[in-house]
């Protein structure tokens, strides 16, 4: 229930956010009806856990998430001026990054920030050869295994998150 509460919550937030309206109230009702409509599929549907709805990443995320815009932009900035050079300094690269997340979510997170990256493309994710990464230069293909973002990934995971994984791999 909590998470389906936390759920509703994201939902009417984004919502909000995103509408862009805050002064017609029949909005706001058919906007409450909608995230409720969510919630209650989404429940129906049995997609409310602790993967669908990870609560214990917590304020964790919050700090990783700005973090992660900055080197998205400085990756920006890096392809703009490889590809605006008059001989663009490309050299594709594949690298695999071994993961020091212990969950699935954790390798998720990890592979998707390697992703929003400009430059770097999250290709195979494999829990005992890490994942396979095509960077655009060998420089990029370097800085994904200094493993910064790596380690930032997996101080995401909690104790409790990690214990739910292994519960449920058992089970």
């Amino acid at each position: 229930m909590v998470r389906a509460l936390g759920l509703l919550v994201f939902l009417a937030a984004t919502w909000l956010l995103l509408s862009g309206i805050y002064d017609h109230s029949l909005l706001y009702w058919l906007g409450a009806a909608s995230c409720l409509l969510c919630v209650f599929i989404a429940r129906r549907m049995d997609v409310v856990d602790h993967e669908g709805a990870p609560l214990e990443l917590g304020w964790r995320i919050i700090v990783y998430w700005p973090w992660l815009f900055v080197e998205i932009v400085k990756a920006n900035i890096d392809v703009i001026g490889r590809l605006l050079h008059p001989t663009p300094n490309i050299s594709p690269t594949l690298v695999r990054s071994k993961t020091l997340q212990r969950t699935d979510l954790g390798r998720v997170i990890y592979a998707n920030s390697i992703t929003l990256t400009p430059g770097t493309l999250s290709i195979d994710v494999d829990d005992e050869k890490g994942i396979l990464i095509h960077a655009l230069s060998r420089d990029g293909a370097e800085g994904v295994l200094t493993d910064d973002m790596n380690r930032r990934c997996a101080a995401l995971e909690s104790d409790k998150l990690h214990a739910r994984a292994q519960k449920d791999m058992t089970s």
